[in-house]
């Protein structure tokens, strides 16, 4: 879907603890959420979903949740690693979240996803589809 890069942000536009949200459109036409993370050397990019229960966000608009480089479900606490996604405890454990190709280059983070278009910065509102949560744990 996308025919080159798309700047998402600058890596200074990504916070050290916690997320950068935006939406996409998959190449079904659906629209996703992908969370970007810092990690020490770069970013990696995310769907924004826990692989236990796919309708629970790990950011619900405020940043996901997390704990010494691992990326935390606020709904079990499932803990995945940031830098690679695998999850090594809780519901999720030997799940790995859906990564999205991202690059940096001169501090600036971009889409390289073939098969994703960014759409915008943030998530997809409620009201146009995306399963609400029913917890309201937060770290």
């Amino acid at each position: 879907m996308t025919t080159g890069p798309t700047r998402l942000a600058d890596v200074s536009d990504v916070p050290e603890t916690g997320s950068y949200l935006f939406t996409v459109r998959e190449a079904d036409g659906g629209r996703e959420e992908v969370i970007l993370v810092r990690l020490a050397d770069g970013v990696a990019a995310w769907k924004n979903f826990c692989q236990h229960e796919t309708d629970q966000r790990l950011d619900r608009g405020s940043g996901a949740a997390m704990r010494d480089g691992e990326i935390l479900c606020p709904k079990h606490g499932s803990m995945f690693d940031a830098r690679t996604g695998y999850c090594d405890d809780g519901k999720a454990a030997g799940a790995t979240l859906v990564e999205v190709e991202v690059t940096v280059e001169e501090g600036v983070v971009s889409l390289t996803d073939e098969r994703c278009e960014f759409l915008h910065e943030g998530g997809i509102e409620e009201d146009d589809g995306m399963p609400g949560t029913s917890s309201h744990l937060s770290f």
